[in-house]
């Protein structure tokens, strides 16, 4: 029967005598529409479908569907097809069938077995009644299919196929589960790499504390090899074997995520390569590897990159340095593998030692001594408070670009430089060589972030206190032994506890989606975000007990960063995973406006990047002005970062590390005078009160109380001491500063001059050279700066 014969014959019949004739029409208008979805009497054979579908995995988190629009259909060019076969459908009929269709039990029941839970099948039936109300024609079938249950000849339930058609194009997942269950299979990971299955590794596991030589005697078998890699955990780990590797006679390339060095001169790549732990090739063989801080496998961020490094490396030998906690999950990895573990223990070289009392006032400071914070603020307090007591401190914190920390820890170590006491945070437990006597907790609380990606204040765990502590003493430094204690006295039982306990064993290895299966992942959900993609693959990701999927928080802020910007998906993945500190919104909006201009097949040029960060920058005046800095350094890190991924866009590398190099050297004198930066802010905050916020002025009174319970040795001196005179504005603060142990006397009097003399100076500074950029001081720019 023709197309038009049916339609014919259909619109003749009376609507009691359409039903018989269903199967015969639908039959005539298959080639025309396609299969149907269903018909009359299917509902059965659906639900039996549906056993299979659902599938044996655990249930996916059905909140991270995020509905797609479906938008109703407008005038046809062929009209309403459905209405010349069957007749028009009443609104307020059809609304009543589909609000009866949502209260059948069976419905929500058989949508269950197809994925749609209460959450889903809810939001999919407001579309699909949506869609159906709306729509100015409907599909040939799904108007019959209505028409028919208006005339009682067919039942309600035959919408279903409809239904579950209309959720699966608002859920897409819905459709390709299983295949989503395959592409996130992270089951069996050493599979993933040939090469190094294809040779049999040796695999010698150097277990000690810190400073027993353990990372040596490693070091000593890769220079000794005729190719070798190194994978550290810093830049500037692998800057030191980069350079002790040269040094000793034996060419050894850098490369990490924003720098790329060849020691031969025709650029060839050298047999020996330092690198960073992520950077390190597992398709190029090497006789030996050596993996440092293997301990680290279980870091909820970065672990995948040491599971990659110890699963895949095409070595001989792989030497492993770290914790003995990580022995017992290594040997457990490498049974997968086939491959036995020899592990050789090592014992510290130099003798430490916890003390019997805290060092409860800074007076109490002698050369070698190393005051460890946990924040900044804390950085700065101590800092403030040394140079009051007439010492000069080094300053070595994690935001600090690298030759600013090592500038610092020379000028520590360097036993001619007045420099004797250091205060830090604890990223001198890695990566830096220090001449320390005497490790001194501030605290012994961090705040740190969870494998959920939540912020915890906690105290300090065994494993961090040991890396800490073991920085004391260290072999071949001049203190022959090492001490620890605490700044408060009720922290050193606390310590000794933490420092008695074992050590967390490693129990698990972090693993992380590539590229590639992101990408497989979008083929099937094609207008799904990069960050809800994320989150679906880690939900439907299947890994072995030894293993968990590390926390992407940080790539999924950048892709929501980034979201709006037209970008490829290979492109938009590697935007995501540059490093950056989303903390910094200079940062942040650089990452964006990189990822914009990039969008608009704009190269990024010196020039361009010159105008952008507002070069020259001038040293700076205040914290904030270093804090800015600091920001700029890591926005030309960022640059840098990328120009090794997309050379073209980013065409000016060597520039931009050579202007990274200058503003190193601002920074580093700005750290250098970084107690008057501190003094210079400390008077703005305290004597210039009435310009904060409300908020600001409460972050400021936390701020002292805190300092006020950590400065016992103070309170005592000022409790006996009287306010100075001064304005009946200032009193009552001054009071109070006093009454809490804060201020002296002679320090408020020292500050009262320190703030009158830089009120004289910043009255001439307005007006001979006027403006401040992003926080910074800018010089005048000539006019062929750029």
């Amino acid at each position: 029967m023709s197309f038009p014969r049916c339609a014919l014959f259909w619109a003749r019949l009376p609507a009691g005598r359409q039903a018989g004739h269903l199967p015969a029409v639908c039959s005539a208008l298959r080639p025309h529409f396609g299969p149907f979805p269903g018909a009359l009497g299917r509902v059965p054979a659906v639900a039996a479908a549906a056993s299979s579908a659902s599938g044996g995995s655990k249930a996916p988190n059905t909140s991270l569907f995020v509905p797609l629009t479906v938008r109703p259909q407008g005038p046809s060019a062929d009209g309403d097809v459905g209405a010349e076969l069957t007749r028009p459908l009443d609104k307020n009929e059809v609304k009543k069938i589909l609000d009866k269709f949502y209260k059948r039990k069976e419905m929500q029941k058989l949508g269950a077995d197809y994925g749609l839970d209460a959450r889903l099948f809810h939001q999919a039936f407001l579309s699909f009644r949506n869609y159906i109300l709306q729509s100015h024609s409907l599909d040939v079938d799904v108007h019959i299919v209505l028409n028919d249950i208006c005339f009682s000849a067919a039942h309600v339930d035959d919408l279903f196929p409809f239904f579950l058609r209309h959720a699966k194009q608002i859920f897409p997942v819905l459709e390709c589960k299983d295949d989503l269950r395959k592409i996130s299979d992270l089951r069996i990971p050493p599979n993933w790499y040939p090469e190094a299955r294809a040779i049999q590794r040796k695999i010698i596991f150097h277990s000690g504390p810190t400073n027993s030589g353990k990372t040596y005697h490693a070091i000593q078998k890769y220079l000794s090899a005729k190719s070798g890699v190194y994978c550290g955990p810093l830049k500037l780990l692998a800057h030191e074997i980069f350079e002790k590797s040269n040094t000793a006679g034996v060419p050894c390339d850098l490369v990490t995520g924003e720098e790329r060095v060849t020691v031969a001169p025709d650029g060839k790549q050298a047999a020996h390569v330092a690198c960073t732990v992520e950077m390190c090739s597992v398709t190029t063989p090497y006789e030996v590897a050596v993996i440092d801080e293997i301990q680290m496998i279980r870091d909820p961020a970065r672990g995948w990159a040491w599971t990659r490094a110890l699963l895949g490396l095409c070595a001989e030998e792989v030497h492993l340095c770290g914790e003995s906690a990580a022995i017992d999950l290594v040997t457990e990895l490498m049974y997968t593998t086939g491959e036995e573990v020899e592990v050789r223990n090592y014992k510290r070289l130099t003798p430490i030692s916890v003390l019997d009392h805290a060092l409860e006032s800074l007076d109490n400071l002698r050369p070698g001594d190393c005051v460890v914070c946990f924040s900044k603020n804390d950085i700065y307090s101590v800092s403030r408070q040394i140079e009051i007591r007439g010492l000069e401190s080094a300053v070595i914190y994690g935001s600090l670009p690298p030759g600013t920390k090592l500038a610092q820890a020379k000028k520590f170590n360097d036993p001619n430089d007045p420099c004797k006491i250091l205060v830090a945070t604890d990223a001198i437990g890695m990566g830096l060589n220090l001449s320390i006597r005497r490790i001194i907790f501030y605290s012994l609380t961090k705040p740190s972030i969870n494998e959920k990606g939540e912020r915890e204040i906690e105290p300090i765990t065994t494993s961090q206190a040991l890396q800490i502590a073991g920085r004391a003493g260290r072999y071949s430094t001049q203190f022959k032994e090492g001490e620890v204690t605490t700044m408060n006295r009720e922290d050193l039982s606390l310590l000794k506890e933490i420092l008695n306990r074992p050590v967390d064993p490693v129990r698990e290895a972090g693993l992380h989606p590539t590229a590639e299966q992101i990408e497989m992942f979008a083929y099937h959900l094609p207008d799904t975000t990069l960050s809800n993609l994320i989150d679906i693959f880690v939900d439907f990701s299947q890994v072995d007990g030894q293993y968990f999927v590390c926390n992407m928080d940080d790539f999924k802020f950048s892709a929501e960063l980034i979201q709006h910007i037209p970008l490829s998906l290979r492109v938009r993945y590697v935007f995501c995973t540059a490093p950056i500190n989303k903390k910094q919104p200079f940062v942040c909006s650089s990452l964006l406006q990189f990822a914009r201009q990039y969008s608009r097949n704009e190269p990024l040029t010196f020039a361009w990047l010159r105008r952008y960060i507002k070069w020259p920058l001038l040293p700076p005046k205040n914290i904030k002005d270093l804090m800015d800095l600091e920001a700029v350094h890591d926005v030309l890190d960022l640059y840098l970062w990328l120009s090794y991924r997309f050379m073209d866009m980013f065409p000016d590398a060597s520039l931009v590390r050579h202007l990274q190099k200058e503003l190193d050297g601002i920074v580093q004198d700005g750290v250098h005078n970084i107690t008057k930066l501190i003094k210079i802010s400390e008077t703005h905050k305290l004597l210039n009160l009435e310009s904060l916020s409300a908020g600001s002025q409460s972050r400021l009174s936390e701020t002292l109380k805190s300092q006020a319970r950590r400065t016992r040795s103070t309170k005592r001196e000022s409790k006996a001491a009287e306010p100075p005179s001064c304005s009946a504005g200032d009193r009552s603060l001054a009071s109070r500063l006093v009454q809490q142990g804060l201020l002296t006397a002679d320090m408020l009097k020292q500050l009262e001059k320190e703030w009158l003399t830089q009120q004289t100076e910043h009255g001439k500074e307005r007006t001979e050279s006027g403006t401040y950029s992003k926080g910074t001081r800018r010089k005048k720019k000539e006019p062929d700066s750029d």
